[in-house]
Parts: C-alpha cells; structure tokens; sequence
C-alpha cells in the first residue's frame, strides 16, 4: 500500500511539474495539500537523489531536477516508500528469501506475486511526471471523474 509520505511526495512533485518558476516550500505545501515540516523532510530526500534542486534565501524555492517527462511514479515511490514488489522474494532492487520460505522455485505464491510486481512496475515505470501534470491517463486508473 502506498505510504502517505509517498503521496505527499507524488503530490508535491506533480505540482512541481505544473510550476513554472521555482516553488517555496510553503507553497507547495499548499499546492500539495501536506504539512510543511513533513514536506520540507520528503523534499530534503527528493534532492539527495536529484530529483529536485533547491536554492536557498529569500528567493529561494524548489524545482524539479530533470524534466518532469524523465520522473515516473516508480522511481519516487521507490525512492520514498521501497521497493515496489508485495513481497521481498520477487523484489528487484532488495531482493531476499521470505522468511517463512523453504524453497523459491516451489513457493505456490511467487508466480502470482511475481505478476503483480511486474503489472505494477509497467504502470508506474511508464506513468511519469509530466503525464500526471497534463492529467493524462485519468480514465486507465481509475480516477472518480472519469466514470461514465
């Protein structure tokens, strides 16, 4: 499940994309409808990663890091939440034997699992910044305006 420290980060870093100039950390706490301290912490790790850069002083503010069509979903919520996969064994970036595991290759669960992480991966890894700024792709997942 999605953290909500990653959809504070989602929500600020679309609001990012849509931002023509550099942001303050107010602001986008504003924007992205987050606490701010929380924020500012999201943020701090976001820069760390280059995802966002930030400049100091009084008219300083954050910006995005590389354009907003160059940051899925899947590298922020990996970067905020983990890894993307249910469970470690079918992990890519942490794998590890689940712990209750005797064998991988007849783990009755691990097919399905690995399925999962998969779908999702594709989803993410292809649903970027910019997509989400021009609200794009609303109707394939799910948005409640988008019902008939």
């Amino acid at each position: 499940m999605l953290s909500q420290k990653a959809r504070y980060a989602l929500r600020a870093m679309i609001e990012l994309a849509r931002a023509e100039t550099q942001v303050t950390a107010g602001e986008l706490a504003v924007r992205a409808d987050a606490p701010r301290k929380f924020l500012e912490a999201i943020l701090l790790a976001l820069a760390r990663q280059g995802l966002v850069t930030s400049r100091r002083g009084k008219f300083g503010g954050y910006l995005l890091g590389r354009t907003a069509d160059q940051i899925s979903f899947a590298e922020i919520i990996r970067l905020v939440d983990g890894p993307l996969a249910l469970a470690p064994c079918v992990s890519r970036t942490a794998f590890r034997a689940c712990e209750d595991c005797r064998d991988l290759a007849s783990c009755a669960l691990r097919e399905a699992l690995l399925r999962a992480r998969d779908a999702t991966a594709a989803v993410l890894e292809a649903y970027s910044l910019a997509d989400a700024a021009a609200g794009a792709g609303a109707e394939l997942i799910g948005a409640p305006d988008s019902a008939p």
